[in-house]
C-alpha cells in the first residue's frame, strides 16, 4: 500500500502543471506613428484591467510592488511610455498630445473593457492629455498620484538659492531619483533606477518639463469626466485636492502627509489598501 501510494504521488507531481517562469511578462506594441512601445503585463487577463503610467523619466517597473500585490487578482499593466524603460527613443512626441494618443493606443490594444489608469507625477499630465483628447469612454476610473491637475492654488515656483554650477544630466538624475523617497532604499535598487532614467536623453527630458498647454488644460481634462477620480497627494497638493473634491462629484482624495514623491513606493501597503478600498467602493462595486 505504501508502495502505491508513493506511486500516485510521484505520478501527481510529474503531471501537475509547472509553475510559470515569471508572473510579470514583458510586452510591445507598435503606435500609429511606428514607435515600438513596451509594457509589463501580469495577472489573468480576464479579470479587470489596471494600467499603471509612471512618472518622468521613469520605467515602468517602479510599479514592481503594486503589480506584485495587485496580479493575483487583476489584470495588471504597466506601462513605458516612449523614451523610458524599455519602450523605443522615439525621435520625436515628447509632448502631450502624442503622449496622451500613446496611452489611448495602449489601451485600444489591450482590449475592449474599460481599465483603471493610475498614473503617477508626469503620468498624471500624460493620462489628462488622453482623456482631454479621447473621452473617458474606456475608463472605468482615474487615479492621479502627486502632480497637479491644474487646479488652484497653482504650485509656488522653487525658493531662489545662492548662485551654484549646473550640474551635469547624469547628476542631477542621481540627485532627483533619491529626493523622491523618504524611506530606504538600496543603494543597488537606486542605481538601477537611476540608469533606468538616464535611458531618456537629455533634450527629450527637457521637453517633457516644458509641455505647450496652459494649465487650464489638465483642469478641463478632470471636470470632463464623469468617472470616479481618486487624487493622491501629498501636503503640496491639499488645497488643490480640496477644490476637486468640493467641485467634483465623482472625486475624493486621499493625504499622504510621511511620504515622498513616489509615495507608493514609501508606503506601498498604506497606497495599496487605499487603491483597493477605492475600486472596491466606486469602480468595479
Amino acid at each position: 500500500m505504501r508502495l502505491v501510494a508513493a506511486c500516485v504521488l510521484v505520478l501527481a507531481l510529474l503531471c501537475r502543471p509547472a509553475a510559470p517562469a515569471s508572473l510579470t511578462q514583458s510586452r510591445f506594441f507598435t503606435t500609429s506613428d511606428g514607435v515600438r512601445l513596451h509594457y509589463l503585463e501580469a495577472g489573468p487577463p480576464q479579470a479587470h484591467t489596471i494600467v499603471f503610467v509612471p512618472g518622468w523619466t521613469m520605467p515602468a517597473w517602479i510599479w514592481e510592488r503594486q503589480i506584485e500585490a495587485f496580479a493575483p487578482t487583476f489584470h495588471v499593466i504597466a506601462f513605458d511610455p516612449r523614451g523610458q524603460g524599455d519602450s523605443e527613443v522615439a525621435r520625436t512626441g515628447y509632448e502631450p498630445g502624442r503622449r496622451g494618443r500613446d496611452i489611448a493606443e495602449l489601451i485600444e490594444y489591450l482590449g475592449p473593457q474599460p481599465v483603471l489608469a493610475v498614473a503617477w507625477s508626469l503620468g498624471v499630465l500624460d493620462t489628462l492629455a488622453y482623456v482631454h483628447v479621447f473621452g473617458d469612454a474606456r475608463l472605468a476610473g482615474l487615479v492621479l498620484v502627486d502632480n497637479s491637475i491644474g487646479e488652484n492654488p497653482p504650485p509656488l515656483p522653487p525658493p531662489e538659492g545662492p548662485a551654484r554650477p549646473k550640474p551635469t544630466h547624469a547628476d542631477y538624475m542621481r540627485g532627483f531619483v533619491r529626493k523622491m523617497f523618504r524611506s530606504h532604499q538600496s543603494e543597488a535598487w537606486l542605481d538601477r533606477l537611476t540608469r533606468a532614467c538616464l535611458r531618456t536623453p537629455e533634450p527629450a527630458a527637457n521637453a517633457l518639463l516644458a509641455y505647450p498647454v496652459p494649465r487650464t488644460y489638465w483642469r478641463e481634462a478632470v471636470y470632463a469626466t464623469d468617472r470616479p477620480v481618486l487624487y493622491v497627494v501629498r501636503p503640496r497638493w491639499a488645497a488643490q485636492a480640496e477644490n476637486l473634491v468640493q467641485k467634483h462629484k465623482q472625486a475624493e482624495s486621499v493625504l499622504f502627509t510621511d511620504a515622498g514623491h513616489a509615495l507608493f513606493v514609501d508606503q506601498p501597503a498604506r497606497f495599496d489598501d487605499v487603491l483597493r478600498d477605492f475600486m472596491r467602493r466606486k469602480v468595479w462595486k
